[in-house]
């Protein structure tokens, strides 16, 4: 037991390095993942913010009310109706989107035409919702929007359209704006797939007279499906919180506005709001506990499902 206590010992000091970097990594997660869930447990109390880290356990012990409450609230049907329908439009359309531009990147001859074009389209993740928002408004805006003034000069429309302040316009905005924002980036894991398929079977179908569809159909989409799996499997579970679309907390609060909060207003932004401005943190915890549970769920239905159908899961 000493010996095999020493050996263990001597391979920690001689991966010293390696060794500080993933300890870092796990005092990260610990600090900033693990610890915060002590907080949960005001979701169950009637915690006020000045009492302070000791009325988490002092504080009054008042059960499943704040979740009474919240399924109570006059305006849940319609919060919960938008998180779920922008979560699903986001899925239905984002998801595809890179798998399609990895497959026609992967068809490009030209490498250096190729590395332009995933260039372009990964930049756009790299930009904050904030800068989104005043790209969407320089084009989208009603009164000074380039897109209004084409659709008014080429008669296409008699008034200008409120993309950014109609109720109806928001979830096409919103899902357009994520798939342009985040398809090019989701686009690198599945070339990185697609490049780790043998060649030599491409060779052995083009000889056999497979067509670009039939090789794509045939050797390129089997060979990725365990990453679309993973990754679709991971996109449900975060399907309620965007999902491969990004985060649906900044787009519907970034781009949300008295006009259109019919439509803009979700689960996390009305937890955020109540909790913050209203100074309800118990009752705002309870909220987001109940979008998280519901993604334990997703992700737990999703991975069996998966399992099923394609054999393929993530556990």
């Amino acid at each position: 037991m000493r010996d095999k206590f020493k050996v263990w010992i001597k391979l920690l000091y001689r991966q010293r390095e390696l060794q500080l970097f993933a300890l870092i990594g796990v005092v990260l997660l610990l600090l900033f993942s693990y610890l915060p869930l002590f907080g949960i447990i005001i979701a169950f109390k009637d915690y006020r913010i000045n009492m302070g880290l000791e009325g988490i356990l002092t504080s009054e012990w008042v059960g499943l009310k704040y979740f009474k409450d919240f399924f109570g609230f006059y305006r849940f049907k319609e919060i919960f109706k938008n998180t779920v329908i922008l979560s699903v439009l986001k899925l239905l359309f984002t998801f595809p989107a890179p798998i399609l531009l990895a497959l026609l990147l992967n068809e490009l001859k030209s490498n250096k035409f190729r590395r332009v074009v995933q260039t372009v389209s990964y930049l756009p993740n790299f930009i904050s919702w904030v800068l989104v928002f005043t790209i969407a408004n320089a084009f989208l805006n009603a009164d000074t929007g380039v897109l209004n003034h084409i659709l008014l000069y080429l008669d296409l429309t008699e008034i200008p359209i409120p993309f950014l302040t109609s109720s109806d316009w928001f979830y096409s905005v919103a899902t357009f704006l994520a798939v342009w924002k985040n398809s090019g980036y989701w686009a690198i894991i599945f070339l990185a797939a697609i490049s780790g398929i043998d060649p030599q079977l491409y060779e052995a179908a083009e000889m056999d007279g497979a067509g670009r569809l039939a090789r794509i159909w045939y050797i390129t989409l089997p060979g990725i499906k365990s990453s679309i799996v993973t990754v679709l499997i991971l996109s449900i579970g975060s399907l309620l919180g965007g999902g491969m679309g990004g985060s649906n907390f900044e787009q519907c609060y970034i781009f949300g506005n008295a006009i259109n909060n019919s439509a803009s207003e979700i689960i996390q932004t009305f937890a955020f709001k109540t909790g913050l401005a209203e100074g309800r943190f118990a009752y705002a915890t309870a909220v987001d506990l109940v979008q998280s549970m519901l993604s334990i769920s997703l992700i737990l239905i999703s991975n069996q499902v998966a399992k099923k159908v394609t054999g393929e899961g993530i556990f």
